[in-house]
């Protein structure tokens, strides 16, 4: 039988015990001309302000939220993101001090339509004025200022909330060290702004709504409200995750108290959805903050995006969901890559989910980006500093290798490529791993470094050791790297488990002045022996130390191989190190014969 358990089953329209509330005096000038006068914003906060009071976290809620983020004690209602927010938790309250306002225009305690209209005493209806995101964020600062509070440790928002996070990026980019901004966009796009349009329509055809002027009436707007919700909803979730939760019962709906059409399993849960929110929030609200949402616009094009983030001074850590198709990974992406354009410390990961929008609100993708968010607000709180000597994060040399991990942990190649780099040279790391590289390259002086890697669990530990780290494939991903923007980019042990070597050859050369390779040797004497006198597939107890039928390797080739492949593409071989793995020696004699791994410097002619 379908559960009727959603991302939206423990919020209430219950009194906000913990609520507190801020009168903001001053009038606010609105983006589109108009004007509020004697604003209330509803808050709450967690954890304690610091001596310096400089360990504020802002989280911005999304668009049904609220300001009760989380409990505050077992007594508490459960909040929106108990997930995250709490003691030890990512959002750790034992260290941060954490404020979550109500939204401007909402309907939890803060100014918006089914607030009192100074100007007539009774509610504002459909007189409150068209607000933007903007908006909200200036409220937001002003509520900061009334509590003294000039310094942000971090802004985090997903959805609407991550809307205003990027506000908060690069509209005041001098008061948050990070920002967080999750399962969202610049803009929306035209589909999710379609299903908004209809969602409004229903309110505003609804039968009860009387031109927004229902709360003196015996019955609002609640069908058109409610099919809003039901819409909304579907946004919400993903293909995979309808089809896991309603095909095998489809034909049995669950026995919920609704007037909607409830022959289909789905039918009975969104009519469920739809009742449930009527019950916590106003149409008007729903109508501008909709809205709101609608007309945020950071920008379209390569160019416009670039030119809004190059005033961020923050670091960002931008994360989306693949099976999201409101806020789809792809505009996570645009925003990364614009952030790589103006050199902004960017960590980036598209979360592998099957829940769709909704999936930071959910546990089953939790150990991923809950420790994500942990480990980057980590290194808010304290800087991985790796200073000349000593990284106190480095990975044990014992740690055995992640799943993108193909190799020893034992890294001697790694020694040698950090002397052929500069110490003030920027380096981009592909296919980074644990990001060990990096950290070695952090540790002797370098500053200018950022790590791709494909696998989730991997970057998680460069996210841990202060990183910044692009979510990405090699063979498909790398465009969003300007021409010349990195002095070295190092490919390092990965070349043999590329499909396409061309391709990211030449992209390594397009993006670094240099790059720098390191690969096995498959013309290693051990493994001619082994395939020539025993007639068994080549293994070694080196670098070469894989067994046929497990290998990661894709590609089988030489030194000599990799040479002329270079003389075909007019790639000029600067230096060539040569190591026998086994023996930790370098090799100096035949390396193609004698060497089990080979690090070439490379660049065009």
């Amino acid at each position: 039988m379908t559960t009727l358990e959603s991302s939206d089953s423990g919020r209430s329209a219950a009194k906000l015990k913990h609520a507190e509330y801020a009168r903001l005096e001053a009038p606010l000038a609105l983006e589109h001309g108009d004007e509020l006068t004697d604003l209330v914003v509803c808050y709450e906060t967690y954890g304690t302000l610091n001596e310096k009071r400089d360990n504020t976290v802002l989280i911005c809620h999304a668009l049904s939220g609220d300001s009760h983020v989380a409990r505050h004690d077992e007594a508490d209602d459960p909040g929106w993101w108990d997930l995250v927010v709490g003691p030890g938790k990512p959002i750790d309250t034992d260290a941060c001090f954490v404020i979550c306002p109500n939204s401007l225009g909402s309907c939890r305690g803060t100014t918006g339509p089914n607030a009192l209209n100074p100007s007539t005493g009774h509610a504002y209806g459909q007189d409150f004025p068209t607000i933007t995101v903007g908006d909200i964020v200036e409220t937001q600062r002003r509520l900061l200022e009334h509590l003294g509070i000039d310094k942000l440790l971090a802004v985090v928002g997903a959805s609407m909330g991550g809307q205003q996070a990027l506000q908060w990026g690069v509209k005041h980019p001098d008061m948050a060290m990070g920002t967080i901004a999750i399962a969202t966009a610049p803009r929306i796009t035209s589909q999710a702004l379609a299903f908004d349009v209809v969602g409004r329509n229903a309110i505003l055809h609804d039968p009860n709504f009387h031109d927004g002027q229902y709360y003196d009436q015996e019955t609002g707007p609640k069908a058109g409200l409610a099919i809003a919700r039901m819409i909304g909803h579907v946004t919400y979730l993903s293909g995979e995750a309808m089809q896991e939760k309603f095909e095998a019962d489809r034909f049995q709906p669950r026995e919920v108290a609704t007037t909607f059409e409830k022959t289909f399993s789905v039918g009975s849960y969104l009519g469920h959805q739809g009742d449930k929110f009527v019950e916590r929030f106003d149409a008007n609200s729903y109508l501008c903050l909709t809205k709101a949402m609608d007309l945020f616009d950071l920008g379209h094009s390569p160019d416009a995006l670039a030119q809004v983030f190059s005033a961020s001074t923050c670091r960002w850590l931008l994360l989306s969901f693949s099976s999201d198709w409101l806020f789809p990974p792809a505009q996570s992406q645009d925003m990364t890559r614009a952030l790589i354009a103006g050199n902004r410390p960017v960590t980036y990961c598209n979360v592998s989910s099957n829940c769709g929008h909704d999936a930071f609100l959910l546990p089953e993708d939790f150990a991923v980006y809950g420790e994500l968010i942990r480990g980057f607000m980590r290194n808010l709180i304290e800087p991985c500093v790796c200073a000349p000597g000593s990284c106190g994060r480095l990975r044990d040399p014992d740690d055995p290798p992640g799943e993108a991990s193909i190799f020893s942990p034992d890294r001697l190649d790694y020694e040698h490529i950090v002397r052929l780099i500069p110490k003030d040279a920027s380096v981009l790391d592909l296919g980074c791993g644990k990001g060990e590289l990096l950290c070695r390259l952090r540790q002797r002086g370098n500053r200018d470094i950022m790590g791709v890697e494909r696998n989730e669990n991997a970057l998680l530990s460069c996210v841990w050791d202060g990183q910044n780290v692009i979510h990405a494939d090699l063979n498909e991903q790398l465009s969003q790297f300007a021409d010349g923007q990195f002095d070295y980019v190092v490919l390092s042990r990965t070349l043999q488990a590329v499909k396409d070597i061309d391709t990211v050859l030449s992209e390594m050369l397009r993006i670094g002045r240099k790059g720098i390779v390191s690969f096995p040797n498959f013309a290693y004497y051990k493994l001619r022996d082994m395939l020539a006198k025993e007639g068994r597939a080549p293994e070694s107890t080196g670098v070469l130390r894989h067994k046929w039928y497990n290998t990661p390797n894709l590609r089988f080739f030489s030194i000599a191989d990799f040479a002329e492949l270079c003389q075909e593409r007019g790639i000029v071989i600067h230096e060539m190190l040569a190591m026998e793995t086994e023996t930790r020696r370098d090799v100096v004699e035949d390396p193609n014969l004698n060497a089990d791994l080979a690090i070439l410097v490379l660049s065009r002619q």
